[in-house]
């Protein structure tokens, strides 16, 4: 099978679903392929800043908006921009007066978790398509209202999930599929390294320069606290899912392509904060086992292991493989006839016998992957194809995060019902599909 051939077969479900997308351009969509993708960036704390200055040095995109609703941050990030573009780009502390602006194509999201649903919902409905970080949601539900959203407004909207625009995953995924390592019946998944603790914060007044009703949107009103703010909202359930979803989504979305499988049978899990002593709330220690037709996928999490790393940023691009055993991030595929470890953005992958031996192997460079995949959300504006991160395929796999939280904070063991995306009769989990929302910052039933 040739890389075309593949790549339209893993498009073939979401294909299916998005029907109309790829024969309809919007007039917005129209403008972009004729001239430059006019862009706002939604949340600039962390990756947002980043992606704003990475989709800037584009010479066929315009930065026009920065939002965020701590206006202290625009000063630093206007600047940055300016000095890639030579042009300024407009602050916002409220993101929906770019929404209102007809010339714009597209939204970039870089807010906490917790947003990414009401942000890509409203931003769809606008007739604006959207790169939203990974995870997809801060819950199963409103990350299927996110789909609905992309198919009914006919939006093309790109998750973060760079490595299925990485040539060398999508060669290990090539590689699998002939059969290369026989019938796979486990795929266990690390996430693994160490991080520092958070301590402790009081609650103390708002900020000057910081709308705190709008950062915090969706989620329940509290006093203001540190910790409940700039990246350590990670470690709470208000926000997020702790690192299984946070950066564990990136392998669980490879182990997911792996398997070739939408939804699992059951998941179980356990773990706790066996290491810090600070104001978190998600596991530092975690264990998840999902069971699949005919194999089990197993997820296993210590962010206190020093020796444990993810691969530094500046040995990514270079040819050559990791040491396995002390890689925090890898995924290991076990055949009945061989075994591959296989990593994520630029990792590469080596396949091993069953004496040990390497047989195969494919070193991966991280900088190509990063910038095809904001090239592919930039040419889908154009062309109105399924983009590489397509929402609805990176929902199946956070969805596999979700399950494992929710039988985490459950304590049971869970029967997935595919029809509801839930759970079989389990009124406690499926508490935990929906969150309840604060008005007026509600995912609506209907998108």
């Amino acid at each position: 099978m040739d890389r075309r051939d593949f790549l339209k077969r893993t498009a073939a479900g979401a294909a299916a679903t998005m029907g109309a997308v790829t024969a309809m351009r919007s007039s917005h969509a129209q403008d972009a392929a004729n001239d430059r993708v006019i862009l706002g960036v939604m949340g600039l704390h962390g990756r947002g800043s980043f992606l704003a200055q990475e989709f800037a040095k584009r010479k066929d995109v315009e930065i026009r908006y920065l939002a965020d609703p701590d206006t202290r941050l625009f000063e630093g990030h206007a600047k940055a921009i300016e000095k890639i573009t030579g042009k300024r780009p407009q602050c916002l502390p409220d993101f929906r007066r770019m929404l209102d602006d007809k010339e714009v194509n597209g939204i970039v999201m870089g807010t906490p978790d917790h947003w990414h649903a009401l942000g890509t919902i409203l931003a769809c409905q606008a007739g604006k398509d959207v790169y939203v970080e990974k995870p997809t949601s801060h819950n199963i539900w409103e990350s299927r209202k996110m789909v609905e959203a992309a198919r009914k407004y006919k939006c093309v909207v790109q998750v973060g999930a760079q490595n299925r625009s990485s040539d060398n995953v999508i060669e290990a995924i090539e590689y699998l599929r002939a059969g290369n390592l026989g019938d796979i019946h486990l795929v266990r998944v690390l996430n693994s390294k160490e991080r520092g603790t958070i301590g402790f914060q009081p609650d103390k007044p708002v900020p000057e320069g910081v709308d705190y009703d709008m950062w915090l949107g969706p989620a329940p009103m509290r006093p203001f606290n540190e910790n409940h703010f700039h990246y350590a909202w990670h470690w709470f359930w208000a926000y997020s899912g702790g690192d299984l979803i946070n950066d564990g989504v990136h392998q669980m979305d490879i182990a997911r392509w792996v398997v070739n499988q939408k939804y699992p049978k059951t998941a179980v899990s356990a773990g706790g904060i066996y290491y810090f002593k600070d104001d978190q709330e998600t596991p530092d220690t975690h264990a998840v086992n999902w069971e699949f037709d005919g194999l089990m996928m197993v997820f296993e999490q210590a962010l206190w292991a020093p020796y444990l790393k993810k691969t530094p940023l500046e040995l990514r691009d270079i040819d050559g493989m990791p040491n396995w055993p002390f890689n925090g991030t890898r995924v290991e595929v076990y055949g009945t006839k061989n075994m591959m470890f296989l990593g994520r953005h630029g990792d590469g992958w080596q396949v091993f016998d069953a004496d040990g031996k390497p047989i195969a192997e494919k070193p991966g460079l991280f900088s190509p992957s990063n910038e095809k995949h904001g090239e592919n959300f930039i040419s889908c504006i154009r062309s109105r194809n399924i983009p590489n991160g397509d929402i609805e395929e990176l929902h199946y796999s956070t969805l596999l995060c979700h399950y494992g939280n929710i039988a985490y904070r459950t304590g049971q063991r869970l029967h997935i019902d595919p029809k509801t995306e839930g759970f079989v009769d389990n009124a406690e989990a499926n508490a935990l599909v929906k969150r309840t929302y604060r008005d007026p910052w509600v995912v609506p039933d209907e998108v």
